[in-house]
């Protein structure tokens, strides 16, 4: 969970925003749009079974509101949240991050956008040391991760059962504060370049 000696923002303030995205705490009226994702079978494949209505219903109360487990991606042009990223503290400045997005919203850059937006989040206003994520899908939530320049830290063999029953392995990513800032540097001098490149042009 969110620790709030660690958070300085209110409930109702934005966490972190990008250009179509606010990442904020979980609300009350956010249910149907969280059933629309945890209820979707291709959505929980990789994970446990879709949720049953009444489940989002517990699950949005207990754990996303209650505990701070969570927090939600809204969409900026409709106000509809069509993420969920778990985030939670597992160790001292250690977290643990997840995502399942909306199916109808695939294929669009939300997730990259949301996780690379929660990662600064995580190593700024939380001071994180570490930030890590595990998954059963070898394609393509380990494509995200490695965008992310998560650096893969082993797989646990038949550590789980998927949805099916069968034996699955756990596949772990994790990345460094001092990796994520060194990737951050690396960006901020490739923008200077193209900016200086372009006074020429």
């Amino acid at each position: 969970m969110i620790s709030p000696t660690l958070d300085p923002k209110q409930e109702n303030e934005p966490l972190a925003e990008t250009e179509r995205l606010i990442l904020r705490f979980f609300q009350p009226e956010d249910e149907n749009d969280l059933h629309e994702i945890l209820g979707d079978e291709e959505t929980m494949r990789f994970s446990e079974p879709a949720f049953h209505p009444e489940q989002t219903r517990h699950f949005l109360a207990d754990f996303c509101i209650a505990k701070h487990g969570a927090i939600a991606a809204m969409q900026k042009e409709t106000g509809k949240v069509i993420g969920y990223l778990l985030f939670r503290e597992d160790s001292a400045e250690v977290y643990e991050m997840g995502w399942f997005f909306n199916r109808q919203y695939w294929g669009k850059g939300y997730a990259q956008e949301a996780c690379r937006a929660l990662l600064h989040y995580a190593f700024t206003t939380c001071r994180a040391h570490r930030v890590f994520a595990e998954t059963t899908d070898g394609d393509r939530c380990v494509r995200l991760m490695r965008r992310l320049t998560m650096k893969p830290e082993g797989v646990l063999r038949k550590h789980i059962r998927d949805n099916k029953g069968n034996w699955a392995d756990m596949i772990l990513y994790g990345i460094l504060k001092e990796e994520w800032q060194e990737e951050a540097a690396q960006k901020t001098d490739a923008c200077i370049s193209t900016f200086r490149m372009e006074e020429f042009l």
